[in-house]
């Protein structure tokens, strides 16, 4: 009977571990296709051609290593950029059926560093930024070649996000372990921005205040937001002084953040607590966690097509989507690649 239990047992267990979904890090939509969506788990990048109905798994050719950001080329959507935790930038030219490595000049993102994000120029589409945990590179070349861009950040250990202004591009934002920086001639060089943002008694520490997210409001470019893992902030000059706002916020541990492309004001946040929404520039939160399982939110996304269209990863618990703007939730189909 002993034996049998334990086969028992070992056969729930396994049934658990199929049925658990992975952690949802990015979702990165098409700018064209409403139907063509990619994300990224803890182990695999995946497609779906058809809103979600089927997937593909697209990680052949890439190593094992994590994806933990990834872009699209705006003018040519095939191009696709993946950056891993262990194995720099790959790229790939057709929608992800085949990857190349693009390692020149990325030779400090070693195998214990990590791509936390790209940004692109939106005047030039082969011109790139990528923050990681050795610092900031930059290509000009369309991935082909990278260079370190880190004058005047003497105190940074990492950046884990960068903030593009979408009106002028030659204004980048970092978010690092020394707090936040800010450049004026596209990254040539950086000025720390941190008053009312990290106490002097604590830049020291690597993980000082854990930047997770800057976003440039595109109706108001001095006005910029600043998601940390100890809250949000918000500045109106420009990141001359920062304020703290959203301390109403249940969970003040902010995974992802986006600003509504066609409302000015409209701020959307997601993090343990799910996802909350301002209207009024982050003086006051709604929660919209209607038709969820779970409310820990990994990634959160709105469609370049649609503004009310919207896609949610958990830790854990699947993909969801909302087409009423948040509003309500809808767990979408599990996902498993061909």
């Amino acid at each position: 009977m002993t034996h049998v239990l334990a086969l028992l047992l070992l056969f729930v267990a396994t049934l658990a571990g199929c049925n658990r979904s992975d952690a949802i890090v990015v979702i990165q939509l098409h700018p064209k296709n409403p139907d063509l969506l990619y994300i990224a788990t803890n182990d695999y990048i995946y497609k779906t051609r058809d809103g979600g109905l089927t997937w593909t798994n697209l990680s052949q050719g890439m190593s094992h290593s994590r994806v933990i950001a990834m872009t699209l080329d705006p003018a040519y959507p095939a191009t696709v950029y993946a950056g891993t935790k262990g194995d720099a930038v790959y790229k790939s030219y057709d929608g992800g059926q085949r990857w190349v490595s693009q390692r020149a000049g990325l030779d400090d993102v070693t195998v214990s560093s990590v791509v936390n994000q790209f940004a692109i120029d939106p005047a030039d589409s082969t011109h790139l930024f990528a923050a990681t945990t050795m610092g900031i590179f930059e290509t000009k070349d369309a991935g082909d070649s990278w260079t370190k861009r880190m004058e005047g950040m003497k105190e940074v250990l990492m950046v884990v996000t960068l903030g593009l202004d979408p009106t002028r591009p030659a204004i980048l934002y970092a978010g690092t372990s020394g707090g936040v920086y800010k450049s004026v001639n596209h990254a040539a060089h950086w000025t720390k921005v941190n008053s009312g943002l990290v106490d002097p008694a604590i830049i020291k520490s690597s993980r000082a205040l854990n930047v997770t997210a800057i976003l440039v409001d595109p109706y108001e470019p001095n006005t910029v937001y600043a998601a940390t893992l100890e809250g949000l902030y918000k500045t109106t000059d420009g990141a001359a002084s920062w304020v703290r706002i959203g301390q109403s916020l249940q969970d003040q541990m902010v995974f992802s953040m986006i600003l509504d492309r066609t409302k000015a004001g409209v701020i959307y946040l997601s993090g343990r607590a799910g996802v909350h929404r301002s209207e009024d520039g982050g003086t006051t939160w709604t929660t919209m966690n209607k038709g969820l399982a779970t409310s820990n939110v990994r990634s959160l996304a709105q469609s370049p097509i649609d503004p009310r269209l919207f896609y949610l990863g958990t830790n854990g618990s699947g993909l969801y989507r909302s087409k009423d703007a948040g509003e309500t939730w809808e767990p979408m189909p599990p996902v498993v690649g061909k």
